[in-house]
């Protein structure tokens, strides 16, 4: 499983150090996530950073009482490609 991450900070990398963020499967390792980029966006692959992710733990008070949970863990991957080439996330929209 691979997703664009698209923010404003992701978005701002992408133009300044054409670095891509995505979010990954969490048992994905570089090498996995270097061929899924270049087979999907035909861009050539320089570098790949990963970060894992705890969820956090979350509560809310409601009329029924505290409501508890835990948001589930995921890896990120920062992506960067070779000079002069893009990735465009809106070309299937």
């Amino acid at each position: 499983m691979i997703k664009p991450i698209v923010t404003e900070k992701a978005t701002a990398t992408s133009e300044k150090l054409n670095c891509y963020t995505f979010r990954v499967s969490p048992d994905a390792n570089k090498e996995q996530i270097k061929k899924l980029v270049q087979s999907m966006y035909g861009v050539k692959v320089v570098s790949v950073n990963t970060c894992n992710f705890d969820g956090k733990r979350k509560q809310r008070y409601t009329k029924s009482g505290l409501l508890r949970g835990k948001m589930s863990a995921f890896k990120k991957a920062y992506v960067k490609v070779a000079e002069g080439e893009t990735i465009d996330f809106y070309s299937n929209i």
